[in-house]
């Protein structure tokens, strides 16, 4: 039977060695109370420690004075195992100075992995990661290098075919973010912009013997109705309520509690830009890459659009009215709205459905989406993509594998060279008046996060669109099949590929 706790009392339910399971989405839903308290007690006691922490796509805040960034700034936590770092901002950059071991997997595997064990199984099968960088015969899961437990992921063959194996260490505390309990201990997610991988998890738990603890907003006295009733009290241990701060009325309309029509989303997101401390900058280069990136969507498509410069996707295809013939999607549940970016990247404008994130990852893994477009890196010879890792720096790999592993379209969107390229586009005249210091086509990629020796192999079209050319992959490499005009083939793409390329 659960108990209202505070969150200092809760947080005794942790013990030294503890394996815990954080519900949230990069930068939204995470129970701060709770990870705060952790850290008073930490402070106070020097436990719990020896932590294991575990996140399908991490529990930063974008502030590396809150949530867990503190503890596991002073070293509570001995591994982490994420999908994603990006607002986990101090965090990413002890893990490069080897302070506790931290892995890398792909967010959709991590989701199902927790899932495996919900259902007393220790893992989950999976062919995302076959062939990139987590792959075992590759780099495998570890960032740095303590990171050296080849336990996560293990190559496998079932009935003649090859799978990664995804095994994650036993859970056995869940830490959940939920609206609200009712008298019953049944928790509603009816203000929060997704749900996650929260029933998995508890679920997880409880077959571990573990404790579950939920942060919710409220009680209430009127039981939920059943289906609004996300966890069951069965499975909750610890109940602390903590009242919201106060959030900026743009950001009610993530919740979906008020419809919003295709004709509002533009000004939705623009309010939500307005007011985010991540706001997404214009540029020419981008605007060059999204429009001709969006001529690749067909009616009816579903969609994947990643963050950065493949956002402008859905602004081109807004312009042209093919954004109201297409079902978008974002990897933390949501289908058939308008996903944000910024600091609520994972939630979605006028959502048509927001469900568990495993079921997500089921639909990407299966090849349920038409095309999606996504950002890179560096590109190399084969056409093989780093996403995730840069030179000293990394935000993790997320969805990134799953979303581009199956999708019969992949269209990756970047600049030809970063650091100082400045482009100006008049009467659909590109020019380059000043190239970029670091070209994003190599040699041989850093890291592979995606896999073009694989996407030949599965049939996949792939596109790589810049602000000057187009290329596509085929089973020889990269080929040029577009250049804009005002381009120069030979000055401006082919003697700076360190490369040849078909023409």
């Amino acid at each position: 039977m659960y108990e209202i706790m505070t969150a200092d009392e809760a947080i005794r339910l942790i013990r030294d060695g503890d394996c815990i399971c954080v519900n949230s989405f990069v930068g939204i839903e995470n129970p701060i109370e709770l990870h705060e308290a952790i850290y008073r007690r930490y402070q106070k006691m020097q436990s719990p420690t020896h932590l294991t922490m575990i996140s399908s796509a991490g529990f930063g805040v974008w502030d590396d004075e809150h949530n867990a960034e503190g503890y596991i700034r002073e070293g509570a936590v001995d591994k982490l195992i994420c999908g994603h770092f990006g607002a986990m901002l101090s965090t990413k950059k002890l893990v490069l100075e080897d302070r506790f071991e931290a892995y890398n997997l792909p967010l959709g595997c991590i989701s199902h992995a927790i899932r495996a064990q919900a259902g007393g199984l220790p893992g989950a099968l999976s062919k995302v990661g076959l062939d990139i960088f987590v792959d075992p015969r590759k780099e495998g899961p570890g960032i740095n290098r303590i990171s050296i437990d080849d336990s996560l992921v293990r190559h496998v063959e079932v009935d003649g075919e090859e799978f990664l194996y995804y095994k994650l260490p036993k859970i056995n505390i869940a830490l959940i973010k939920g609206t609200a309990a009712d008298r019953k201990g049944n928790i509603t997610f009816d203000d929060m912009f997704m749900s996650g991988d929260a029933l998995s998890i508890c679920q997880a738990v409880k077959a571990n013997r573990g404790k579950v603890i939920v942060q919710v907003d409220r009680l209430v006295d009127t039981p939920s109705r059943p289906r609004n009733a996300i966890i069951p009290g069965c499975l909750v241990d610890a109940i602390v309520v903590a009242e919201p701060e106060a959030r900026n009325e743009a950001y009610t309309a993530l919740t979906g509690s008020f419809e919003i029509p295709y004709e509002e989303w533009s000004t939705w997101s623009e309010r939500l830009d307005s007011v985010s401390v991540k706001q997404s900058k214009n540029s020419t280069v981008a605007n060059i890459i999204g429009k001709r990136a969006s001529k690749e969507l067909r009616v009816d498509d579903i969609v994947n659009i990643g963050i950065g410069i493949p956002e402008r996707v859905s602004r081109f295809a807004r312009k042209s009215g093919m954004l109201d013939m297409v079902t978008l999607t974002v990897e933390s549940g949501g289908i058939g709205g308008f996903p944000v970016s910024g600091e609520a990247f994972g939630a979605m404008i006028g959502a048509a459905s927001v469900y568990d994130m495993a079921n997500q990852f089921d639909l990407y893994d299966n090849g349920g989406l038409d095309v999606c477009f996504m950002g890179a890196l560096e590109v190399d010879k084969e056409g093989n993509v780093n996403a995730h890792r840069g030179p000293g720096a990394f935000a993790g790999i997320g969805g990134f594998a799953n979303i581009t592993a199956k999708t019969p379209t992949v269209v990756f969107c970047f600049s030809f060279t970063a650091k100082g390229l400045e482009v100006s586009q008049k009467k659909g005249i590109v020019e380059i008046e000043k190239e970029g210091s670091i070209s994003k086509f190599v040699d041989r990629v850093k890291s592979i996060s995606f896999s073009a020796r694989r996407a030949i192999v599965n049939g996949q079209k792939v596109l790589y669109v810049t602000e000057r050319c187009v290329f596509r992959l085929t089973p020889k490499g990269l080929k040029l099949i577009e250049v804009y005009p005002g381009i120069d083939v030979q000055k401006d793409i082919l003697d700076l590929l360190p490369f040849e390329v078909e023409v």
